[in-house]
């Protein structure tokens, strides 16, 4: 009986000194990472060692397009964790179009938020509150969120007026409508949506009707690669390298699939705004 109770403690002595080292261990990452912590820390070397995300991929492998039409100008890129560069790295479209193009830009893209405003954190919170007024931005291109499909989110309907009081910004549509009038007014700059590319979401292609509905009120751009029949014939080979799933661009993805489209459309959707 005696033997029993000691191997019960030695049992219960172990898995306690396995917890404190664990405790210890989520400390001392916390600290070397910000606040991070051991899961996030797998997760990143999960993604370094990605295919899409291998060096020769990285934004220093750019090569700056000295005669590109977008040179010198101003961009602003609102979004969520697309276009953050979530899976890549933190690297997106955003950053290979920066420096290819060699153009001025602002990124404000937080992962997990909506355009739906339902906190500090939504769209329409950081495009007034985290961009200054005082920005002079040649374009203002917003992500179409798979977060509001994700979470369900009210798409809401089209308004019958273009005043900022007027919009529903509980609902999908309500928030698209505000930030492109609010853009415009604050900015006086062309504003441009951008769609993902396809993957199986009902929600998401509602959304992408809906935002073709408003290119035609507010006559404002859209990259709708949701719909682009080159984006989708890609091979089931390069879409392994180029996605992390199936929302997510690898840098790969970013740098040879999205952004080359992505440039082409501002190219000519620019120099037709002069």
């Amino acid at each position: 009986m005696e033997r029993k109770k000691s191997k019960k403690k030695i049992v219960i002595t172990v898995i306690a000194v396995l917890i404190l080292a664990f405790i210890l261990l989520n400390i001392v990452l916390l600290g070397a990472m910000g606040g991070a912590g051991p899961f996030a820390f797998i997760k990143k070397n999960k993604l370094k060692n990605h295919p899409g995300n291998a060096p020769v991929y990285h934004l220093e492998s750019v090569e700056v397009k000295e005669d590109s039409p977008l040179k010198g100008k101003s961009l602003c890129f609102l979004g969520s964790s697309v276009t953050l560069g979530a899976q890549s790295l933190d690297v997106s479209f955003a950053d290979y179009i920066g420096k290819k193009d060699g153009c001025n830009y602002v990124k404000e893209a937080v992962s997990g938020t909506t355009l739906v405003d339902s906190g500090s954190n939504s769209y329409i919170q950081r495009m007034k509150n985290n961009i200054s007024k005082d920005e002079k931005f040649d374009a203002f291109i917003c992500q179409l969120s798979t977060n509001d499909a994700s979470k369900k989110k009210e798409l809401g309907t089209i308004s019958s007026s273009e005043n900022l009081e007027d919009f529903d910004t509980s609902t999908v549509i309500g928030a698209m409508e505000y930030i492109i009038v609010y853009a415009r007014q604050t900015w006086d700059c062309p504003v441009i949506f951008y769609t993902g590319t396809k993957y199986d979401s009902e929600m998401y292609q509602q959304m992408v009707d809906a935002l073709l509905k408003l290119q035609e009120k507010y006559d404002i751009g859209v990259i709708d690669l949701w719909n682009d029949a080159e984006m989708n014939a890609v091979s089931d080979e390069d879409y392994e390298l180029y996605m992390a799933d199936s929302i997510h661009p690898t840098q790969a993805g970013y740098r040879d699939w999205w952004t080359p489209k992505m440039e082409e459309y501002l190219y000519s959707y620019l120099a037709d705004q002069k």
